[in-house]
């Protein structure tokens, strides 16, 4: 059978062969940051502009088909931005088609015109880009013109696809020049692998949804593919969300923006312990990848903070804690339900047992999912979903009925997940099958609901529903190894026969060494020497 031919093979290059294209062309022409904030403004500035087409040939032909014949009535038409729907209305300076004809030498200045005229178009693209990025960079005509028209390849009709378009550019500098790759600053890409999984385990088909450190917006993106696939609205998902790093706020801004998704997400860039945004929200979902151990998060002024006043102040050194306390205090009371990752040292930290029992004895604690490593690009430690619930009673969720499970976590452990290795990648990497997230909620499912019983619900090696009185014995530790069985493997051996192995091993070495012993005496002695 003749191998399928590759997109490249039928004149069609692969996001990465043209960002790829573009980062030659910029090698010695900009910084690293400078190099991202470029290519990433101009795939949103082709991206919105490509969409902004089709919408206004879509408006151009209802006008036709509704009898209109005069130009300048139907060029009024196509030009009310009220009349988009479909995609968000891009000022004339700032659409694509325009500044592609471009000279070069008129390239910088027309991208910066561009720029300046989205930000006083209204709400949707305000603080979504840098203003004056290419004057400041000051590419040369010739520069800039080869990477705008390289960047012209990446429609939507062929991309489109892609769950996250400038998700996946973002991505493509993490992996290549492993931007922030401890994500201290919060620099992380989350895959839509975990993205789905997490998705699928919180159901966020309404409501409002929330991540108190958005990144580059994917997680909500991603979330509202998750969304449309299980036929749900995202129209009718309230998004609400915040970051700290100014480049990564516009990114999200311009990322939600491009997908036509309404969202909230502040004023302005903020660090969500000491200049919460959003004070006083609680929402129904909340979808969250913290930065993992961030150390750099406490302020004396957060001492006495409301979110912590009921479980105790969080380890200054460490954040990890300080995010579970935050998600829990934006939980609508009764019914709101968080999914979120964190290091796994979070399962069973000495200077956090007191939170941790808090935790559990209040019951907010629904369960604790600990996944493979090499999920990730920037680091291939394994982390942690933590799945935070305000309604362990029972009752109607999402046409299932769910039984009371007050008193119970349920326990998993995915580490040996491993099969499904990504190809072409750089490093090692796996991803979560869709048959495998389906497992893994099957089982999160099956537990919630009416009909099982919580105090024999298990698999060895897999999952375990736990009791309370045994979380106390085991001073409130979350890591899932303590509670769920594995086999002993060395049970299964037959020493005898290893035993036997290497004795036999062990005597041909020795007497290979013999050996050797005297033909190297015999070879002395030919040469006049005598040896014992």
């Amino acid at each position: 059978m003749a191998k399928k031919k590759k997109k490249e093979d039928a004149g069609m290059p692969s996001l990465e062969t043209i960002l790829f294209n573009c980062r030659e062309y910029l090698r010695s022409n900009a910084s690293l940051n400078d190099k991202r904030d470029l290519l990433l403004t101009l795939v949103f500035l082709r991206f919105i502009g490509e969409k902004f087409v089709d919408e206004q040939q879509r408006l151009y032909k209802m006008a036709l088909d509704n009898g209109m014949t005069d130009e300048e009535e139907i060029q009024a038409f196509v030009n009310e931005p009220s009349m988009y729907s479909g995609a968000p209305f891009v000022p004339e300076a700032a659409r694509w088609d325009k500044l592609v004809e471009q000279p070069g030498t008129k390239l910088n200045a027309a991208l910066d015109d561009a720029l300046q005229a989205l930000e006083e178009s209204g709400d949707t693209f305000r603080s979504c880009v840098r203003l004056g990025l290419f004057s400041s960079i000051n590419l040369s005509p010739n520069v800039v013109k080869q990477v705008v028209d390289e960047v012209s390849k990446i429609s939507h009709k062929t991309f489109g696809t892609e769950r996250d378009l400038i998700g996946r550019v973002y991505e493509y500098f993490l992996k290549s020049f492993a931007v922030n790759a401890t994500k201290e600053e919060g620099e992380f890409y989350t895959p839509h692998d975990i993205v789905e999984l997490i998705a699928a385990f919180i159901e966020p088909f309404d409501g409002t949804l929330y991540d108190p450190c958005c990144g580059s917006g994917g997680m909500f993106v991603q979330c509202a593919k998750y969304v449309e696939e299980k036929q749900g609205d995202i129209m009718q998902v309230n998004v609400y969300g915040q970051e700290q790093d100014p480049a990564t706020y516009r990114l999200a801004k311009m990322n939600l923006a491009m997908r036509g998704i309404s969202h909230h997400l502040g004023e302005r860039n903020a660090s969500t312990f000491t200049k919460d945004m959003h004070r006083g929200l609680t929402c129904d979902y909340i979808m969250a990848n913290p930065p993992f151990n961030l150390k750099k998060w406490y302020s004396p002024e957060l001492s006495n903070d409301a979110r912590w006043a009921d479980y105790g102040l969080p380890p200054e050194g460490n954040a990890n804690y300080a995010w579970i306390l935050h998600i829990l205090s934006k939980l609508k009371p009764q019914r709101g339900v968080a999914g979120f990752l964190l290091a796994n040292g979070a399962l069973g930290d000495g200077d956090t047992v007191t939170i941790r029992q808090k935790l559990i004895e209040a019951d907010k604690v629904e369960a604790i999912v600990v996944l493979p490593r090499e999920l990730f690009y920037t680091t291939d430690i394994s982390v942690t979903l933590w799945i935070l619930n305000q309604n362990k009673g029972g009752g109607r969720w999402h046409g299932r009925k769910l039984r009371k499970r007050t008193g119970e976590i349920l326990f998993m452990d995915l580490r040996q997940w491993t099969e499904h290795a990504v190809k072409g990648e750089q490093k090692k990497k796996t991803l979560f099958s869709h048959e495998q997230i389906a497992h893994a909620v099957s089982i999160y499912h099956t537990w919630q609901a009416e009909g099982t019983d919580g105090t024999s619900y298990a698999e060895p090696e897999l999952f375990r529903s736990v009791g309370i009185d045994e979380l106390r014995k085991n001073n409130f530790s979350l890591v899932p190894s303590r509670y769920i069985e594995f086999k002993d493997r060395d049970t299964e051996s037959d020493y005898d026969a290893t035993l036997r192995h290497t004795a036999s091993t062990v005597a041909q070495l020795l007497q290979r060494q013999e050996t050797n012993a005297q033909t190297l005496r015999k070879a002395l002695k030919q040469l006049g020497y005598e040896c014992e």
